[in-house]
């Protein structure tokens, strides 16, 4: 299976989580502050949505970059608040659609075709890395809200690979220096294969299971929650702050939130 395979494959199984939910259901309260499972479900149909754009109306997704850039820390908040408004039936249709429709679009795509997104431009392998973590990363929410477990598969590689290939952007969002070394990455695939980044000499070392460490990257838990071991230092620091979608440093969201909840 390819990377659009692995995004059709993740999408479906968070569909089926939520197809056969109640109205009362899908308002129940995700790990997200002030999101519900129709936030989560709603974030990822207009995500998509947006992804489309940026691969056919460039136009159009310039439109949403502005948009985003005059309030940065309420944008996403305010979409998926829109479109969880809208009844669970036609929510969960329209993000089923848009989805469909991505898959279509970034498949037809030449491989090394530039499409512009919130960060630096993607390649389509790319764009469907980024959809595939986002797609699991809320999975993982809608997963937790409901209180279920969710059986990992080696999709994850796609999704640690991402959080790998993030660590630049994780320190620069936070304004810190990045570490002139490499870190060693040693993770468990869920089939039980090892899997490897970095060189094998490094001094800086990460090591467990993959769905801990995507869970570290796409900041669903925190490091004291996770079977991952990491040398003191750097590679310790790097899991503290490690980002692998765009926006603002989770430190700067978590500081606006709770600025809200106190006026």
């Amino acid at each position: 299976m390819n990377t659009v395979d692995h995004l059709s494959a993740e999408g479906d199984d968070l569909a089926a989580l939520v197809r056969d939910l109640t109205t009362a259901e899908w308002q129940r309260p995700t790990p997200a502050a002030g999101w519900s499972i129709a936030h989560q479900i709603g974030h990822l149909a207009w995500t998509d949505e947006v992804a489309l754009a940026a691969v056919t109306d460039p136009d159009a997704f310039a439109e949403v970059v502005a948009q985003g850039a005059a309030d940065p820390l309420h944008f996403t908040d305010t979409t998926a608040a829109a479109r969880a408004e809208l009844p669970a039936a036609q929510l969960l249709s329209q993000w089923q659609d848009g989805r469909a429709k991505l898959a279509e679009a970034l498949t037809a795509l030449p491989d090394d075709t530039s499409i512009g997104w919130f960060g630096p431009p993607m390649k389509p392998r790319s764009m469907a890395t980024a959809r595939l973590m986002e797609t699991w990363a809320h999975g993982q929410d809608v997963a937790d809200a409901l209180g279920v477990r969710r059986v990992p598969t080696d999709r994850l590689r796609d999704i640690a690979h991402l959080g790998v290939r993030t660590r630049a952007f994780a320190y620069a969002i936070n304004q810190l220096e990045l570490p002139a070394a490499e870190p060693r990455i040693e993770l468990t695939a869920p089939s039980g294969a090892l899997w490897t980044w970095g060189p094998d000499t490094a001094e800086d070392r990460i090591t467990g299971p993959a769905e801990d460490f995507c869970l570290a990257v796409t900041q669903r838990r925190e490091l004291p929650e996770l079977a991952l071991v990491a040398t003191p230092g750097a590679a310790t620091e790097w899991l503290t702050i490690a980002q692998a979608f765009a926006g603002a440093p989770k430190a700067a969201v978590r500081a606006a939130h709770t600025r809200e909840v106190t006026r």
